[in-house]
């Protein structure tokens, strides 16, 4: 049997957990698989404050907050370096790095900080918007940034995503103003006539729809150009934007729905993914439900129960309302009552998961599980 699993994930995605010390310190990845991270994502565990978002294209010394609108940030005390192997902070502020305080950093690979320009061209018929591309076609990930424009028809951005392949999940940022994160899940798609659906990273709100978002849907379907509308989230005419882009590949990320079942005994729905998963959020499509993330590396045992939330500062939560396990093959929902991944029978749930290891590699070695 052939397989084309990603054999090890590691090199393309890891999190990391640390303690602070209020000076300069350098934060080294666990294994054997160096990871030099791209997009780098901080969140104190214990305490109350913003989550620090920061990349290699556009530089250590800016950061966006998933838990507010804001714009970019300019900043020279927080992140110091994207180093071999982790990353380096400075000693100053003490959401990073504060003395004894305890974070988790989550950290995909991009192209190491190499980018590429692409300068605006015809592409199918469809004049492209010069955009800086940084891209990883094996683990189905690029960071692009750009300087929208509505030149074609008037009302669109046009970018060329380096992917080779349409991505399922596109997370974007506008950086010179506030603005709401918009997320396209594949999964969560309307009617052309009523507007195509989008998600907020920084709210808790369903899904809304809207034509003045994403213009070729389902965006997985173009292996090579995103079609942005003139919304400010995502394409106002002169706004300076960051979208995360990604593609699914085998044994190494998924993202999909899974349908809640209201069981209040902990037996909730089995989400297969196709990998022993090492990071996973998801987000209830209930107006007022919060986005929702757990990782391996917080919790090495199952239960997975140590949630934080990506809208929101609040510091790290052991209730039940975040209790998962991680199975060689998927994730098994447990929580109970009416626990935050599986409240409300027929509630849908969109996720992005990230694998610690395939649940078979391309040598038909399996994985173990915990």
């Amino acid at each position: 049997m052939a397989y084309t699993n990603i054999d090890d994930p590691s090199a393309h995605f890891q999190t990391k957990i640390y303690s602070g010390q209020n000076s300069v310190q350098s934060v080294t990845n666990d294994g054997n698989s160096n990871l030099k991270p791209d997009w780098l994502w901080i969140k104190s565990r214990n305490d109350s404050d913003i989550h620090v978002i920061t990349n290699s294209t556009t530089g250590t010394d800016l950061y966006l907050q998933t838990n507010n609108d804001a714009g970019e940030v300019s900043s020279t005390g927080d992140v110091e370096s994207f180093d071999t192997n982790g990353f380096s902070l400075a000693g100053v502020n003490d959401r990073v790095n504060t003395n004894g305080g305890l974070f988790v950093a989550w950290q995909w690979k991009a192209n190491g900080g190499t980018t590429t320009s692409k300068s605006s061209a015809t592409v199918s018929g469809n004049v492209t918007t010069p955009c800086v591309q940084q891209v990883n076609t094996d683990a189905g990930f690029s960071i692009l940034t750009y300087t929208a424009s509505t030149s074609y028809a008037g009302t669109e951005t046009h970018l060329e995503h380096g992917l080779g392949v349409g991505p399922k999940v596109l997370i974007v940022k506008r950086r010179n103003s506030s603005a709401e994160w918009a997320v396209y899940h594949a999964e969560n798609g309307a009617s052309p006539s009523a507007g195509y659906g989008y998600l907020v990273l920084n709210s808790t709100a369903a899904t809304a729809t809207s034509s003045t978002y994403w213009l070729n849907t389902p965006a997985e379907s173009n292996a090579t150009l995103l079609a942005f509308g003139n919304n400010a989230s995502v394409g106002a005419d002169g706004g300076e934007y960051v979208c995360y882009a990604f593609a699914e590949k085998q044994g190494y990320s998924k993202f999909g729905k899974y349908i809640a079942n209201g069981n209040a005994g902990g037996d909730g729905p089995f989400v297969y993914t196709g990998f022993k998963p090492a990071f996973f959020m998801v987000k209830n499509n209930r107006a007022g439900q919060n986005w929702l993330m757990v990782d391996a590396k917080r919790d090495p045992n199952n239960l997975v129960n140590h949630g934080l939330l990506a809208n929101s500062t609040a510091a790290e939560s052991t209730a039940v309302d975040f209790n998962v396990d991680f199975l060689s093959n998927g994730i098994k929902i447990r929580t109970v009552g009416t626990g935050w991944f599986n409240m409300y029978a027929g509630d849908e749930y969109y996720y992005m998961a990230f694998a610690e290891n395939p649940f078979v590699t391309s040598t038909g070695i399996p994985t173990t599980a915990r």
